[in-house]
């Protein structure tokens, strides 16, 4: 394993077991009030892309324990993955838009929104950094990880207690 790679692997151990592990919750947390998250096409959309993100975060934690990589082959894992994120992203960002849930509020739509692209944003960064074998691309994929793991544990929030409101 490269030194650079190797010396972020506690972190990305703990990351891929936490990560995994609030993923879980997470979907437990979706079960508890899947009726009113399936009837709204928006609130779906915010938890797909809160597991997606998430999930992100932890293959890539697993793809960064592989040994004897570069850290520009890192880097190509985190531009795919990101890339495959964003697509998501931007489905669930057009259900959000278009979602005729009667009386939802719209004016949170740009946050909600903003909650699972700013990850995306700053791991695509952190792709970049590692494309060019710059080994602080690490901690901005680091950082990209903690702030999905927010995201989600927040949207765990809203699927456990906000949508009852």
């Amino acid at each position: 394993m490269e030194s650079a790679l190797a010396s972020w692997g506690d972190f990305n151990v703990a990351i891929a077991g936490a990560g995994a592990a609030l993923g879980g919750l997470l979907i437990v947390a979706l079960s508890v009030n899947i009726k009113q998250i399936a009837e709204s096409r928006g609130l779906a959309a915010r938890a797909g892309a809160a597991i997606s993100a998430l999930i992100l975060g932890v293959v890539l934690a697993c793809a960064a324990l592989i040994p004897d990589q570069p850290l520009w082959v890192f880097g190509i894992e985190v531009l795919v993955g990101t890339l495959a994120g964003g697509v998501i992203a931007a489905l669930a960002a057009r259900a959000i838009l278009q979602d005729d849930t009667p009386e939802r509020p719209r004016n949170w739509d740009t946050q909600h929104i903003v909650s699972f692209v700013f990850p995306l944003v700053i791991y695509a960064a952190g792709a970049a950094l590692l494309l060019l074998s710059m080994p602080a691309g690490l901690l901005v994929v680091a950082l990209a990880t903690i702030v999905a793991l927010i995201g989600a544990v927040i949207f765990s929030w809203v699927a456990l207690v906000e949508i009852l409101r």
